[in-house]
């Protein structure tokens, strides 16, 4: 009797165990489906250069004094280009640049931020909440694809290590591509990070 019992427990014991491992399975197939699922879909959007298309960079630097804090935004479009400077939380624009664009020049510019990887995701199911990100002493990146003015897609990151976002491409790659995209694109805006990993 006491081994039948014995037997009965160690089949449900292995029962257990192999469902959790098949669940746990499921689970890590289910998110990698999710995220190739949510990169191809902002790779199509990414290299639409219909009317209304568009793509945006924002950077923002550490959490600091309103009066202290500062951003910028490149939005680019196959018609036109804008960087803007912003200073504090509600975003009061210290100075906008335009520029403007061809559907060829876009096209071009796309395709080398799919290049470039932009669409790859680290995280499907991330948190896409940045308030507070990176506070101390880093930058926060945000790339959004828009369609008629709204962001369809968004994909952050920072210079954090412990808030590495849901943005998979090297971000001082896709950075770069904006910048060049800005002929006068001011550098000093944002002061120099002084380490590229901080607390949070």
């Amino acid at each position: 009797m006491l081994i039948a019992i014995v037997v009965i427990a160690l089949i449900i014991a292995a029962l257990v165990s192999l469902g959790r491992m098949l669940f746990a399975n499921n689970t890590s197939s289910t998110s990698q489906t999710q995220q190739a699922s949510a990169s191809d879909q902002i790779r199509s959007d990414v290299l639409n250069t219909a009317d209304g298309r568009a793509v945006r960079f924002t950077e923002r630097g550490p959490i600091v004094a309103n009066e202290n804090f500062k951003s910028y935004q490149i939005f680019i479009t196959p018609s036109s280009r804008t960087y803007t400077t912003y200073k504090g939380y509600l975003a009061e624009v210290v100075d906008t640049k335009q520029y403007t664009n061809n559907t060829r020049a876009y096209e071009e510019f796309a395709y080398a931020l799919d290049k470039a990887a932009v669409s790859g995701v680290r995280d499907a199911q991330g948190n896409d909440d940045i308030r507070g990100v990176c506070a101390t002493n880093g930058r926060v990146y945000l790339f959004e694809t828009v369609n008629s003015g709204t962001a369809t897609h968004s994909l952050w990151t920072s210079t954090c290590a412990q808030s590495k976002g849901t943005m998979a491409a090297d971000v001082a790659k896709i950075r770069a591509l904006f910048v060049n995209q800005v002929p006068d694109f001011n550098v000093q805006y944002l002061a120099p990070v002084q380490s590229a990993t901080t607390l949070f």
